[in-house]
């Protein structure tokens, strides 16, 4: 599916924006702070139904009362996003849905200035990072993903009104017993039963799916790796488990016997969620040991790994977004960037002509 028009009304710092995709590979260039990026975070969001980095009353411009999306293909659909300043709406094929059904999203490899940085920053980013990627061709992930962390939430939740209505307990006890059963405000540790159940169970299905990823990029990370740096460094990506590799019944026990650690705290201090990703270079972490150069290529061939497994679970060439990449990539890099991504559309922003 070939992207033939792109038009924005209200979106972000864009009154009205229209670009026409003669090419395969489009370019749009301007100065920083010209709203090139949001382009792309449109194209994104018709194509895979949210925004990557904002919601949508973030991205409604100031002073109005909506926000458009609409992008045309060449076979002749098209995908409107609608947001009213309440509610967000997707129009395909004379359609309303709140949510773009999982038939109209099309993948999509996106690459941020950022993404460049990735080996250096904080394991928070590189988990969001990398559930975005996981994502694009699983599309379960998300679901997983959703469900841990309202599940989280409920059990952090749960644990700051048990510090803050303990203190009251004892005074509830001198309740008489009818009483206290038939209305009982203070909350127990059973009460957390449910919620580490379903943590477990979720946890572990992420922790899955994030092996199983990474055991496909690790089959070919060398081979891509070595046809852009041109050297023989060796180059993995694992996952670090907080915490070890626990079975679903294990990480259950974890979370009931680090219940009162989780009190002092005041959250949920194990699981999944302090989990890492780990660059390697010739066996020890790539931070701090690879070159600037060396960390750029790893990502490269991250990204092109990530657009070849698309592809082959799901049939489909991802649309590829370049946000303003070029700037930060030598020639040789720059060269190799097009080359790898010659067979996708590709939509390239950048402040100066390339």
């Amino acid at each position: 599916m070939i992207i033939e028009s792109i038009k924005l009304v209200n979106f972000r710092s864009h009154d009205e924006f229209l670009l026409h995709c003669k090419k395969k590979t489009s370019l749009i260039v301007g100065e920083n702070g010209s709203g090139k990026t949001s382009v792309l975070e449109a194209i994104y969001e018709a194509l895979r139904g949210k925004s990557f980095r904002a919601t949508d009353e973030e991205i409604l411009r100031r002073g109005s009362e909506f926000y458009r999306v609409e992008l045309k293909f060449t076979n002749g659909l098209s995908t409107v996003v609608l947001f009213d300043g309440q509610k967000k709406q997707f129009l395909v094929e004379d359609k309303r849905t709140a949510r773009l059904p999982k038939k109209y999203r099309y993948p999509v490899v996106l690459f941020l200035p950022d993404d460049l940085h990735l080996v250096a920053t904080s394991p928070t980013k590189r988990r969001a990072y990398f559930d975005r990627v996981i994502a694009e061709f699983d599309e379960g992930y998300s679901s997983s993903i959703s469900k841990y962390e309202k599940t989280l939430k409920q059990r952090n939740d749960l644990l700051k009104k048990y510090i803050k209505n303990n203190d009251k307990r004892s005074d509830l006890d001198f309740c008489g017993n009818k009483e206290k059963s038939q209305s009982r405000s203070y909350i127990e540790m059973s009460d957390f039963f449910s919620w580490n159940i379903l943590l477990a169970k979720y946890g572990l299905e992420i922790r899955k799916k994030r092996q199983k990823y990474l055991d496909k990029l690790n089959t070919v990370f060398n081979q891509v790796y070595h046809s852009i740096a041109e050297n023989n460094d060796q180059v993995f990506l694992k996952l670090d488990l907080f915490g070890g590799e626990v079975s679903e019944a294990e990480y259950f026990n974890r979370l009931e016997r680090e219940f009162e650690r989780d009190l002092i705290l005041g959250h949920t201090g194990f699981g999944i969620h302090r989990d890492d990703f780990v660059f390697l270079f010739n066996e020890k972490e790539a931070d701090g040991t690879a070159s600037r150069g060396e960390l750029r290529s790893m990502i490269l061939a991250m990204k092109f790994i990530e657009a070849d497994l698309i592809f082959q679970e799901t049939g489909k060439k991802p649309v590829v977004l370049l946000d303003d990449v070029f700037s930060e990539l030598d020639n040789t890099r720059q060269k190799c960037l097009v080359r790898n991504f010659k067979d996708n559309q590709v939509i390239i922003t950048s402040v100066e002509e390339v």
